[in-house]
């Protein structure tokens, strides 16, 4: 006899990994790393974070706060229902009932999301509430994930787990300079002015996630076996993905996305688990 609620369950499920599959090879190159058993808890929550984001970024033509808001309301009904009839979010509800993934954490979340709508230049105060909401809570909900419960791991790893968020999203503010004035009007890096963006304003942006990369090192290592990989392999690549930017001058960074090529992805991706495996990484 077919368990319809287990199929419904994992139909949602798939719908989240297909999403991440389309979205970022990336991210989906480091979820397969991962132990089997937080595959599908991080594809849940990257759909749900990836629909968010898509709603304040993409729909141009239509009511953004309107559909953030039925999001938001619709998040939280599935949360306290657990169950919803959107696949993003009855996984996501799955995954934040079965680890108790605080509502803050959402919260935070929703909030940053919509200071999108709103803000098109931040001050220092709205740069960090905006980072914290956006990319350390994120990582934080994968940590949850990775802690299975045990609440004084998750304890012990949280400031790195917020500091690796950090620098993932800095970086993808130094990559997607030119689209985020360009096509959305907007400069995060606090206080800079995007027709003056100079080596000056460049360096002092990379020693601040310098910092935050190598915080974020010392909880990867803490890790739980399951994670360490898959965790260390986006490390790795959002660190290449820093250092070809530092390279390069800064009126290249303003006339054009960066990105690492797919090819150069997967052989970091052979280099790391080989290094994993021999003891070598």
């Amino acid at each position: 006899m077919i368990d319809h609620q287990k199929l419904f369950d994992e139909t949602a499920l798939e719908c989240s990994k297909l999403i991440t599959q389309r979205y970022s090879t990336s991210f989906t190159l480091g979820i397969k790393t991962l132990h089997k058993k937080f595959h599908l808890p991080i594809y849940a929550i990257y759909g749900f974070v990836r629909y968010a984001d898509e709603i304040v970024d993409t729909f141009h033509d239509k009511d953004k706060q309107a559909l953030l808001n039925s999001f938001r309301e619709d998040t939280y009904q599935a949360i306290s229902d657990g169950i919803s009839l959107n696949p993003v979010l009855h996984s996501f509800q799955l995954m934040v009932n079965k680890y108790q993934i605080d509502r803050e954490l959402i919260d935070a979340f929703l909030a940053s999301m919509e200071m999108d709508l709103d803000f098109t230049t931040y001050n220092d105060s709205k740069y960090k509430e905006y980072i914290y909401g956006s990319a350390e809570v994120v990582g934080l909900m994968c940590l949850k994930v990775f802690c299975e419960g045990n609440a004084s791991e998750y304890e012990k790893l949280e400031g790195a787990a917020c500091k690796l968020g950090s620098a993932f999203q800095k970086v993808n503010f130094l990559r997607d300079l030119k689209s985020d004035f360009e096509d959305r009007g907007r400069v995060y890096f606090p206080g800079v002015d995007f027709k003056k963006f100079d080596y000056t304003v460049k360096r002092e942006i990379e020693s601040d996630i310098e910092k935050d990369f190598k915080e974020a090192l010392e909880g990867i290592h803490q890790l739980p076996k399951g994670a360490m990989l898959g965790v260390k392999i986006a490390y790795l690549y959002y660190q290449k993905l820093f250092l070809k930017i530092k390279r390069l001058p800064p009126e290249v960074i303003t006339r054009q996305r960066i990105r690492i090529p797919n090819i150069r992805k997967m052989a970091l991706l052979a280099k790391t688990y080989f290094g994993y495996k021999t003891g070598l990484g």
